[in-house]
């Protein structure tokens, strides 16, 4: 097992592992607690009381972040011609079609986000094998199979994320970067949980919200309270 560094140490030492923090609490400990060189991610991971293997427990959704992610989301548009301008000016940072379909079968994958059209998703079905692992492939249900391209596009630039619970039942997302205030912080959390609990399956029985956990790209983890709002 490595070693932890003398900043790992003192970072661990101010964690309460017996302590559930308030999402305000979390957020301003967060800060004092990631050393980082770099401007870290910040996640939240929330273990939910769902069976994902059941078709009607599954909880996927979207939300738009009030504050972003603090990433500058790179973004390929899979238009035809005639959506090309409005996919530009939203600011999509590559527009295009078949060009852009041969360089994903030849294995580049370096975008965040892809938006299409419903008449071009069929030209993306025998991409599954590269996109689907990646996350990339386009849904209807998080708005990026759409006729509207620029809406899609500014959305993605502005803070809207997908997340989907993954086989053991937690959802992990980013709620934005280190630099960021507390209170942005606690901002794109509300938002992110909020969205979740509406999300909530009527088969999901019991407990909805078992836990909720907040990082930063090798921080400690902190245990949040799951009573909020």
């Amino acid at each position: 097992m490595a070693r932890l560094t003398k900043k790992q140490k003192e970072a661990r030492a101010k964690v309460d592992r017996n302590k559930l923090y308030s999402l305000e609490e979390a957020s301003a400990l967060l800060k004092e607690i990631t050393y980082t060189k770099f401007d870290a991610s910040v996640d939240l991971a929330v273990r939910l009381g769902v069976d994902p293997r059941k078709a009607n427990q599954m909880v996927r959704g979207v939300v738009s972040l009030p504050h972003g992610t603090g990433k500058d989301m790179k973004v390929l548009a899979l238009v035809t011609p005639d959506k090309e301008a409005e996919a530009k000016e939203a600011g999509a940072d590559y527009v295009g079609l078949d060009e852009y379909l041969q360089k994903i079968k030849d294995g580049w994958t370096d975008v965040d986000v892809i938006v299409t059209m419903p008449s071009v998703m069929g030209k993306l079905g025998p991409l599954g094998r590269i996109l689907g692992p990646r996350g990339l492939m386009p849904n209807p249900k998080t708005g990026t199979v759409t006729m509207d391209i620029g809406k899609a596009v500014s959305e993605v630039k502005a803070g809207k994320i997908d997340f989907k619970v993954d086989k053991t039942g937690i959802v992990h997302a980013p709620i934005g970067k280190a630099s960021f205030s507390a209170e942005k912080l606690v901002g794109n959390a509300n938002e992110l949980l909020s969205t979740l609990i509406k999300l909530k399956p009527t088969a999901a029985k019991g407990t909805y919200v078992k836990s909720i956990y907040m990082s930063s790209t090798m921080s400690p983890s902190i245990a949040v309270d799951t009573k909020i709002g």
